[in-house]
């Protein structure tokens, strides 16, 4: 699971800003999941009145299978998430029902790995998403791969979810009324989720001087009058979801 270097992480990031159909996100899901070498990587979107959306690289039958057999009922980690607002390893969630030892067979069974990451996102009008990382492989190596990519996976996977608001028909008028940069959107989610500057700079791959520049930039386009100012007001505004 060794991962390529930061200059090709920005150009995936850049194609995925650039995607303009569910299709090119499709080819952005694909690419970041061969740039990571893992098994898996999965989007799953999901609003109040319960309109689904989805693209990953998970098998299509077993897509379906999940599809057919209702699986949201019982997937521990659609109901795990949905109550937690963190990212999640799913050895720290339920899996000790029958239903669910029976859920988790199935998807082996389809080539859905034994280890996972899922990192929930929201959104206006009761949207709730997953983005998830999924692999084979032992506790041991997996552990080590999540430590060494957590805040990357998290930034990507907020801006997945932002990418994939844009297609959405009733995203909140308030987003589209003032435009942040995708550099400045990374910088206040990651704020927003409680990382300090210097590990944000170092998951954007930027200097601390330069992260400052994008905090500033945002924070005068926002009217606000410190940072902690500017993160509340763009999640309030539907800039930024976490």
């Amino acid at each position: 699971m060794n991962v390529a270097p930061p200059a090709r992480m920005e150009r995936l990031l850049t194609c995925l800003e650039k995607a303009s159909d569910p299709g090119e996100l499709q080819d952005a899901i694909v690419a970041l999941r061969d740039h990571f070498r893992i098994d898996h990587l999965a989007y799953h979107w999901l609003s109040a009145d319960g309109a689904q959306f989805s693209v990953g690289t998970y098998p299509p039958d077993w897509m379906r299978h999940y599809l057919e057999r209702d699986y949201l009922r019982v997937d521990p980690v659609v109901l795990g998430c949905y109550q937690r607002f963190h990212p999640v390893d799913w050895k720290r969630l339920d899996w000790s029902g029958k239903a669910v030892r029976a859920f988790f067979a199935e998807a082996r069974k389809h080539g859905v790995g034994n280890q996972g990451f899922s990192v929930p996102l929201r959104g206006p009008n009761g949207q709730f998403a997953l983005f998830t990382a999924n692999h084979d492989c032992d506790d041991e190596a997996w552990r080590a791969f999540t430590q060494a990519h957590c805040r990357e996976l998290i930034l990507i996977a907020h801006d997945f979810n932002r990418k994939a608001l844009e297609f959405e028909p009733e995203r909140a008028a308030a987003g589209k009324t003032l435009s942040l940069s995708p550099r400045e959107v990374d910088a206040l989610t990651l704020l927003a989720l409680g990382y300090g500057r210097a590990q944000v700079a170092e998951t954007l791959a930027i200097s601390e001087h330069t992260l400052r520049v994008y905090i500033e930039s945002a924070r005068f386009k926002l009217g606000a009058i410190n940072t902690v100012h500017a993160v509340a007001r763009a999640l309030s505004r539907g800039l930024i979801f976490v």
